[in-house]
């Protein structure tokens, strides 16, 4: 594994966690998240966005609704994933956050 392939699955979910949190409180089907993830990334694949989505899900910073049907996930936030993004709490490794800077 290289930096740049690590820097780009963590900034991803560092985006991910972001678009969540200025779509609160509805939440977001994967097609907005992907567009959102692919101003930064534009080759990223819905696979690829699905995966770290998972990753989230996993750290239970967000929670997905899965069609039976593999149709569009549903993501939203937990409140943990809100307090990562409100810098609250302290990230663990994994995820790309800035520095707070105020």
């Amino acid at each position: 594994m290289n930096d740049t392939e690590k820097f780009r699955r963590e900034y991803m979910r560092w985006v991910i966690l972001i678009t969540l949190y200025n779509a609160r409180p509805c939440g977001a089907k994967d097609a907005l998240v992907l567009s959102v993830v692919r101003s930064e990334f534009p080759d990223c694949t819905l696979h690829e966005l699905r995966r770290e989505a998972d990753y989230l899900h996993d750290r239970k910073l967000v929670t997905i609704k899965r069609p039976p049907d593999g149709s569009a996930w549903a993501c939203e936030l937990t409140r943990y994933g809100v307090d990562i993004v409100e810098y609250s709490i302290d990230c663990e490794p994994g995820i790309h956050c800035p520095q707070k800077y105020f």
